[in-house]
């Protein structure tokens, strides 16, 4: 069966070993094929290719729930659940969705784009079956890296206090997360997958064996109890972990031998109640590149199959702003020992890899756990150091209590870099960073701010830690605006200080961040239709430069505020607040993120949905204030 011709998961019952491992091989061509030309995430899917066939061999999809955390790994399963057709469509605007959603797929059964979640969904799903009386199978299938996050631990932790509850949690321990996991529980992991007798029946004694001439490709029964025995010897400390939390545990077994993960599977589908399955998987599987390079490989742009080369840009671009802040960062620690970075498991997203190589004594990787790096930075700081937290915005929300209670209210010199600020693309809703602006304003404490292009990120930079308090700087997804970077003499700005760009008596546009280019663009347009705008960089959000920007709105009479984050309590509303507050009561338009969710497209196609582009902007503003203007620009508008 070619899996182009599968409707229903279920359809892989009954097929054999060998056929099964046909699909295997499609499902790898597939996926290489699609994400080679559009870009995905790669090495995790293709780790999993065998333990998914294997695991649906044993459920009835039907009935049984599945969660896949993160989404990473779930390639597979989109393309046996009916998704084959259009998967050349992934991650692209009105197309095959990255991570999981309930609403594209009843096989869906929880959506996820942030680590840890599964087994915490999982359990509450066979907690509701146990309460309605129904019978069908829970399963969480979750990396090792995830398995780092406290949220799962929890779970864990819960789900072991419940013996009847019958949940199976499918641990894929491919040693790597994004990048390669770090914490005791990863080294007792790999500890077990590296001693000597998992090597020994894991490689290649085992395959010698089942291939003597009377045994017939299979290990006898003997053999496979003694693979099993010697597995639970090598060991025993890491099994008696998730034993004495409750849970029967079942491996390490090989995670590309289909027949003995059926088997395993079946057995667990017997127990009574929790069980772990430990998987042992090799990120990247069967793309030799892949599995070389395996943190490069977890997620690619579009490439070269043959070579596994990026296809080279058409024209030079200017360095990502997570590298300006990388390089800048590493300049700064190199001449203050104070200054520390701290990542959850991305140093290569955020640049802080750049630092793990030149200064690795000050940097720290926690792993995912946002918000234990929260608190640790807290704790560093009380005892002297500046740490500096770099984390995606999205990411950084799970850590909000952390913000509040042990970093704000204790007013402690924390600097938090948000990167993927703003609209991110192919990642979809889970991934877009369009509230920290809105969540950052009501911090006790933080000074927050967004420079407009790189030299200005390392000023704000700099003024972060050097400022005696929690301060908070967001930066967007990919490459810079191009300006030449500052090599020396990089000097703190003023706290609470804007920039004005462009004068003008017509309107005013205040805009913050990413938006600041993008509103000089708009105000060009205007002035082809004779609106003159003045132009602020507000550069800060906490405080805002209300000596700058109150006397000219009030002069002026209509002001524009423009972000690229969520309008709800972001920055737009703070700055009518304040106007309203001094008795500056004039006509404000907002342009930014509306009541939606953004879903997966390209930067360029959301911010077109969304309105957000010059000509865009420009064409809202004269429609707004159309009665105010010139003749001219009223006629622009009526055309």
């Amino acid at each position: 069966m070619h899996p182009s011709e599968l409707s229903h998961p279920n359809q892989l019952h009954g097929l054999s070993i060998a056929e099964l491992e046909a699909v295997a091989r499609q499902i790898r061509h597939k996926h290489l094929e699609v994400v080679s030309t559009s870009g995905g995430h790669l090495g995790p899917g293709l780790g999993v290719v065998e333990l998914t066939l294997a695991l649906y061999q044993t459920l009835d999809l039907d009935r049984d729930r599945v969660v896949w955390d993160v989404g990473h790994q779930a390639y597979p399963h989109k393309l046996l659940t009916g998704r084959w057709q259009g998967f050349h469509t992934l991650r692209q605007q009105g197309g095959v969705a990255g991570y999981l959603k309930r609403s594209e797929s009843r096989f869906d059964h929880f959506g996820a784009g942030h680590a840890s979640t599964s087994i915490s969904a999982a359990l509450g799903m066979a907690l509701a079956r146990d309460q309605r009386g129904e019978d069908f199978k829970c399963v969480a299938v979750i990396g090792d890296g995830a398995l780092t996050g406290g949220m799962a631990l929890e779970a864990i932790n819960h789900a072991g206090h419940l013996p009847k509850t019958r949940l199976l949690v499918v641990l894929n321990d491919n040693d790597m997360s994004i990048s390669a996991p770090v914490g005791a529980l990863s080294t007792h992991l790999n500890r077990m997958r590296l001693s000597k007798p998992v090597k020994f029946f894991s490689g290649n004694a085992e395959e010698a064996i089942k291939h003597l001439p009377f045994m017939h490709g299979e290990l006898p029964p003997e053999l496979k109890n003694l693979k099993e025995s010697m597995r639970r010897l090598a060991v025993p400390k890491v099994g008696a972990v998730f034993e004495e939390l409750g849970f029967t545990y079942m491996g390490p077994i090989d995670g590309h031998d289909m027949a003995e993960m059926i088997r395993t599977f079946q057995a667990a589908h017997q127990e009574e109640g929790p069980v772990l399955v430990h998987v042992a998987t090799t990120k990247g599987k069967g793309y030799a590149f892949a599995e070389a390079d395996q943190v490069g490989y977890h997620a690619q742009s579009a490439f070269d199959l043959a070579s596994g080369k990026a296809y080279p840009s058409s024209k030079p671009k200017p360095p990502s702003w997570s590298k300006v802040f990388g390089q800048t960062l590493v300049r700064i620690c190199e001449q203050d020992p104070r200054v520390v970075g701290i990542t959850a498991a991305m140093a290569t997203g955020t640049g802080l890899d750049l630092l793990e190589k030149a200064l690795p004594g000050q940097y720290f990787d926690v792993g995912i756990a946002e918000q234990h790096a929260v608190t640790m930075a807290a704790g560093m700081a009380c005892d002297g150091l500046r740490p500096v937290v770099a984390i995606y915005s999205t990411f950084l929300q799970r850590a909000y209590d952390q913000l509040i209670h042990d970093v704000g209210i204790q007013k402690l010199p924390v600097t938090f870099v948000l990167d993927r600020a703003g609209i991110v693309g192919a990642d979809g809703p889970t991934h877009q960073g369009q509230y920290d602006i809105s969540y950052l304003r009501a911090v006790p404490n933080f000074t927050v701010m967004a420079p407009k292009d790189e030299a200005e990120l390392q000023r704000m930079l700099v003024t972060s830690i050097a400022h005696d308090g929690p301060t908070a700087i967001r930066i967007p997804r990919g490459e810079g605006e191009g300006v030449p970077l500052m090599e020396e003499g990089w000097q703190p700005l003023e706290i609470g200080r804007g920039e004005l760009l462009a004068d003008g008596d017509d309107l005013l546009i205040v805009a913050y961040g990413s938006m600041v280019y993008p509103a000089m663009a708009t105000a060009g347009l205007l002035q082809e239709q004779g609106v003159r705008a003045a132009v602020i960089n507000a550069r800060f959000l906490r405080p805002l430069d209300e000596l700058l920007i109150l006397p000219m709105a009030r002069r002026i009479g209509r002001v524009v505020t423009m972000e690229e984050g969520a309008l709800a309590g972001g920055f737009g509303a703070a700055v009518v607040e304040s106007l309203n507050d001094h008795e500056v009561l004039v006509p404000v338009l907002r342009l930014g993120i509306g009541d939606v969710l953004v879903d997966h497209a390209s930067p360029e196609q959301s911010k077109e949905k969304l309105g957000l582009t010059p000509a865009q902007m420009a064409a809202t503003i004269l429609k707004r204030f159309a009665a105010a203007f010139s003749p001219d620009a009223r006629q622009v508008v009526a055309a």
